[in-house]
């Protein structure tokens, strides 16, 4: 697929099943990730692959963990959903900011920066034939989530990209107007 194509085009799958990117197209998708602009070359992004069953289920108890923390008297049905939400496709990825002390990076930057990092995977699953869906949601702030996954206090989840192949055609979107957008300074 030619940048032309991919850059207009692209579009979020959220009806993923298998396959799921492997071999060398996940190593493509791994080095768009950090090929992204990254100020100072703090590199302040670390992503986590959950894929297969097992590793997707795991996910699910930490979200389903989450919601009972947040919410003590959370019904059964909700747990559940929560514990779920991975299994909407064969892989998620989830994207950390690392965030580091620097006198002229400021965290807002690196967070954009592993922003870019989740675009750029999911640009580049997309060229690859495959589909995929950025979230993000309460479980991307809640405290008991960053603990699971390790981080430090200013640390920030970016999203959880979902991958695999699309089930659904693409969306019929009404085209955008770039002159609504942007105006002259």
């Amino acid at each position: 697929m030619d940048a032309l194509t991919l850059l207009t085009t692209r579009y979020s799958s959220p009806r993923l099943t298998e396959p799921a990117p492997t071999g060398e197209a996940l190593e493509l998708i791994k080095r768009a990730a950090i090929q992204v602009p990254d100020h100072g070359a703090l590199r302040p992004w670390r992503f986590v692959i959950a894929e297969g069953r097992e590793a997707l289920s795991r996910l699910g108890d930490i979200f389903a963990e989450a919601a009972i923390e947040e919410d003590p008297s959370i019904s059964v049905e909700m747990q559940e959903r929560a514990r779920q939400l991975p299994l909407r496709a064969p892989m998620v990825i989830t994207c950390i900011a690392k965030v580091i002390e620097h006198p002229k990076v400021p965290a807002a930057e690196q967070i954009q920066s592993a922003a870019c990092a989740v675009m750029a995977m999911q640009q580049m699953a997309f060229a690859l034939g495959f589909g995929g869906v950025w979230r993000t949601g309460a479980y991307a702030q809640q405290d008991y989530v960053k603990q699971a996954f390790g981080l430090q206090a200013d640390d920030e989840i970016v999203g959880f990209l979902y991958l695999g192949t699309s089930t659904a055609a693409a969306p019929q979107r009404t085209p955008l107007v770039p002159a609504d957008y942007f105006s002259q300074f």
